[in-house]
Formats: structure tokens, C-alpha cells, sequence
């Protein structure tokens, strides 16, 4: 089986598909050799045995920075950069798992209670998505895998979303007969990441990569988001989406990113709330000097910038959809300058001396002027800026931001048009 793949890869038999998933025809042979590669590997580990593939993208969140932990609204993007799995079925519970780069790692998931010292790793994942898939009665086996993913770790872009979705993916493929609907599957990685990992984030990194797609989202009812795909092309508007990697890494900064929700929710619970988005905007607003006092200042600006912020994605969608992409540019800038100045997530407060995020966003604007925009691209802190380049302005762009960052720091991104997937 493993040869009859080898040679279909290799004849062109999955290229249509390809093509799809990474939105170019330019880069499919590149992905046939990096699948023939992993296929080789995985191998090696494991020796000749049928398997089966699976993918799962990156993400870009485009609109709607910390709305989400808040039941928030958001605009985001799956991309073509993606995590794949080359796996082959067990008869007991047991997950043997190689990533590139990284040795193996084994968890018993019959055991579905987190582990302390687990938290922060690619074990407390598997754990996690195995615990929240058997809490809603779906099957759950082990399986050996080697894991290859060109999403950058620590970057802005959910390389942990990723894999929770492509491990949700493979237990679905394997034993659930792929059944498990991609929001479910979201639901469950959040959960994993949430819960196991140790890391309250919100649904949005774990929804953009198992829908796919241009996706707006409402979490007012986190059971059940309401989501709606935007059948737009950025390139339509002769603009390209870029992601430039500052090189700092969100590895370390986890009590950082947790302040941004804990602090908005000590604000929602002033009200006797438990989310932002269960207080009236004119509520908050009309006690905002008792609120100061019950939280501090830092708090309450970040309140702020959620109750605009999700205002934002509503005038994005609606720019996007009526073809107006120079206000749909000025409201992404207006998003950055309240991220940059209300959320204060553009660098670490413990680290004040590294602040490679802001300069990112001070070269961009210098570079683009008024032709483009950027803003500091998710969770923040570290990692990556977003930008809207003039395709005419991109190699200029990337050249110029490389020279300070480093050769390949800046990727030039399509919106992969579907989210988790087995490919064979």
C-alpha cells in the first residue's frame, strides 16, 4: 500500500487536490516530495504497514484580536502552510508519535486525567483531544505517527491549534469513520488545549484550522458559533496577505497571554458576569470609574479594545463583501493602533528591552506608507506581524523586512480553502 501511494504521488494522481490545499500550482511538487519524505520516515520508525495521511492548516486571524476568549466575534483564515500525519492503526491505547525535528513521544490514552507534569506539551495534546473526544462517547484507539509541519512553533500562526486538529482528524479518520464535524472538532482541540496543555486560550485558533476557509465567527454562544464562510480573494483586491516572523518566540510567554482574559474577565465579573460579551457596552461604559477601581487601569483599556474591536469585525465583513477594500485596509490599521495602545500586546512587560514585534509594525508602515497596513497578528507579545501588501510592493516588502529579521521571515500567504482533511 505504502509503494501504491509513493507512486500515485509521484504520477500526479493526487495534484488536483494539492492544488486546492496549498493554492498554487507552483508549490505541489515541492508538497508531493515533502509527503514522499514523510512517508519514508514514518518508515523508518515504524516499518511497512498501511497507513492513512492527514492535514491540518495554520491560521491567520484577520480580524478580531482577543475577541474570542470573551465570546467575542472574529474574522480568520486558514493558510496554506499545514501540519501532516503519516499514521497507521493500533489494537491497543497506546499513541507513539514522532514529529520532525523532535524525538518520540508515547501516551497511554486510556488515561484521560491531566497530568501536571505534562502541562505545555505535545503529550498533554494527545491526552487532551483523546479525554474530549471520549467525553462526548466517540471511539478512541492508538495509532503510531510521524508528524512533519511547516506552521512556524510559537508564531502567531497556531502550530498547537494545528496539531490538536490534525490528532482530532486522525482519531476521527481511523476510528469514527470521519464523522466528527468540524466544529465539534474545534470544540474538542480547544478543550485539549484548555484543559491539558494548560493554556486558556479561545476557540478561534482551533475553529479557522478545522473549518478552512475566509471564516466569521460569532462565539456568543460558545456551544454553538455561528459561522459564516467569506468567499473572498484577497488578490482580487491586487493585495496579498503577508505574515512577517519577528523571530520571538510565544514559547515562554503563556502568563502573559493568560492576563488578556483574566483581566477582561475580572471586568465581566464586577457586573457579576462571567464574559465581556454578557456586559452592555453602555453598562460598562456609564461605571467605567468603579470598574477602575475594582481592576486597575490595564483591565479596563483592554475592555475597551474588546468592545471596539469586535465592533471592527462586523465593518471588515461588510467592507470585504462590498468590495470596499481600502476602508476594509483603514479599519485593519485602527485594529492594530488598539492593539498596539489598549490591549498592549505587542511585546512582553517582563522583557521590555526585546520588542521585535513593534519594530516590525514601525519598518512596515515605514515601508508601505499608505499603500498597505499591518497590525500585530495573534495572540501577541512575540512572533508575527499581518500585513495587506500591493502585490506590486510584495518582493520589495519581503526583501526589506528580511534584511532585519532574517532570510524567509516574511511569508506571503494564500487562504486555504478547507480546514482539517485526510488526504489518503
Amino acid at each position: 500500500m505504502i509503494n501504491e501511494i509513493k507512486n500515485n504521488l509521484k504520477n500526479g494522481t493526487y495534484n488536483a487536490l494539492l492544488k486546492k490545499i496549498y493554492c498554487s500550482v507552483e508549490l505541489v511538487e515541492k508538497q508531493v516530495e515533502r509527503y514522499i519524505k514523510a512517508i519514508d520516515e514514518f518508515v523508518k520508525l515504524y516499518g511497512e504497514r498501511e497507513i492513512e495521511i492527514y492535514s491540518a492548516p495554520g491560521r491567520s486571524e484577520v480580524g478580531g484580536n482577543h475577541t474570542d476568549h470573551q465570546n467575542g466575534r472574529v474574522l480568520a483564515a486558514s493558510i496554506n502552510l499545514d501540519a501532516i500525519a503519516i499514521v497507521s492503526k493500533r489494537k491497543d491505547s497506546i499513541v507513539r508519535l514522532t514529529s520532525e525535528g523532535y524525538g518520540e513521544i508515547e501516551v497511554d490514552i486510556k488515561d484521560s486525567e491531566p497530568f501536571d507534569n505534562e502541562k505545555g506539551t505535545t503529550k498533554a495534546l494527545v491526552r487532551g483531544v483523546a479525554a474530549a473526544m471520549k467525553k462526548r462517547g466517540y471511539i478512541t484507539c492508538g495509532f503510531d505517527g510521524y508528524i512533519t509541519s511547516d506552521v512556524l512553533g510559537g508564531s502567531g500562526l497556531s502550530s498547537s491549534a494545528a496539531y490538536e486538529v490534525l490528532i482530532t482528524n486522525v482519531l476521527s479518520g481511523m476510528y469514527n469513520d470521519g464523522k466528527i464535524d468540524a466544529i465539534t472538532i474545534a470544540q474538542i482541540s480547544q478543550e485539549a488545549e484548555n484543559i491539558h496543555f494548560g493554556k486558556p486560550c479561545g476557540l478561534l485558533d482551533q475553529m479557522a484550522s478545522s473549518v478552512g476557509g475566509l471564516i466569521n465567527i460569532d462565539f456568543k454562544d460558545k456551544k454553538k458559533p455561528i459561522v459564516k464562510k467569506i468567499d473572498i480573494d484577497f488578490n482580487t483586491f491586487n493585495h496579498s496577505l503577508c505574515i512577517v516572523d519577528t523571530k520571538g518566540s510565544h514559547a515562554d510567554l503563556t502568563d502573559e497571554y493568560a492576563a488578556v482574559p483574566q483581566e477582561m474577565k475580572k471586568v465581566a465579573s464586577f457586573f457579576g458576569k462571567e464574559y465581556l460579551s454578557e456586559v452592555e457596552k453602555d453598562e460598562f461604559y456609564k461605571k467605567i470609574n468603579d470598574v477602575r477601581t475594582f481592576t486597575g487601569d490595564r483591565a479596563v483599556l483592554r475592555s475597551m479594545h474588546w468592545y471596539a474591536e469586535n465592533e471592527k469585525v462586523d465593518k471588515e465583513v461588510d467592507c470585504l463583501l462590498n468590495g470596499e477594500f481600502e476602508e476594509f485596509k483603514n479599519t485593519v490599521k485602527e485594529s492594530g493602533n488598539s492593539s498596539f495602545k489598549y490591549l498592549q500586546n505587542v511585546f512582553a512587560t517582563k522583557d521590555i528591552k526585546n520588542q521585535s514585534v513593534s519594530l516590525a509594525l514601525c519598518l512596515s508602515e515605514e515601508i508601505l506608507g499608505k499603500k498597505g497596513v499591518c497590525r500585530v497578528h495573534g495572540g501577541g507579545f512575540a512572533g508575527t506581524i499581518q500585513a495587506f501588501v500591493p502585490n506590486e510592493m510584495v518582493d520589495s516588502y519581503k526583501e526589506k523586512m528580511e534584511k532585519v529579521f532574517g532570510e524567509n521571515a516574511c511569508y506571503v500567504l494564500f487562504v486555504r480553502p478547507v480546514g482539517g482533511i485526510k488526504i489518503v
